[in-house]
């Protein structure tokens, strides 16, 4: 056998070995029912955190396709000095719910556990219920309202005190689309279960 029909071939075996999960959106991002079709263990994660943390699904599916559009690795763009000279990312907010690392370990020091992955999406939904379910405890937000969930969630919950949000007009329209989503999931998920 050729050196190179060898190289190739150990080339093809390292790859299909992995380099960890599937981190691609699912297809159909409008429609609850073809998401769950096509990655049934996002639903399985997501009635877990339901259960444990009293968080409805279509508030978690709204919040990840906000934060991260089901992408398991997301990070945020990289900020450039000059438009050239590369300055890091904007956060450290990474995976599926887009947790920031201060965030993410206060949640492994608690309820997830140091295993915890951000971009494992049963981790990712049991952080965003553990936050979620702090925020409706702490601040009284229904754990149906959507909206106001994720401005506790974008800003923080000091940041909902103070109502931060208001000077951020584009933020408050966002919230407003992450509400309209969760109610377009919620209808979704009501016929296809």
């Amino acid at each position: 056998m050729s050196r190179f029909l060898r190289a190739s071939m150990l080339c093809m075996f390292l790859a299909s070995c992995g380099g960890g999960g599937n981190y691609s959106a699912p297809r159909q991002l409008d429609d609850a029912c073809a998401i769950i079709r096509e990655r049934p263990h996002y639903l399985r994660a997501m009635e877990m955190t339901e259960r444990r943390w009293g968080i409805p699904v279509h508030v978690q599916m709204a919040t990840i396709y906000q934060e991260s559009k089901f992408i398991g690795n997301a990070r945020t763009p990289h900020r450039f000095a000059l438009g050239v000279i590369p300055m890091g990312r904007q956060s450290t907010a990474y995976g599926y719910s887009q947790a920031l690392n201060g965030t993410w370990e206060e949640y492994q020091d608690g309820p997830g556990g140091r295993r915890a992955k951000r971009d494992d999406i049963s981790d990712a939904t049991d952080f965003m219920g553990w936050y979620m379910d702090e925020s409706s405890r702490s601040l009284g937000i229904s754990k149906d309202d959507a909206e106001a969930q994720y401005l506790a969630y974008h800003e923080g919950r000091t940041g909902y005190v103070n109502q931060s949000y208001l000077g951020k007009p584009w933020l408050v329209e966002v919230a407003a689309a992450v509400g309209a989503r969760s109610e377009m999931y919620r209808e979704q998920l009501a016929y296809c279960r």
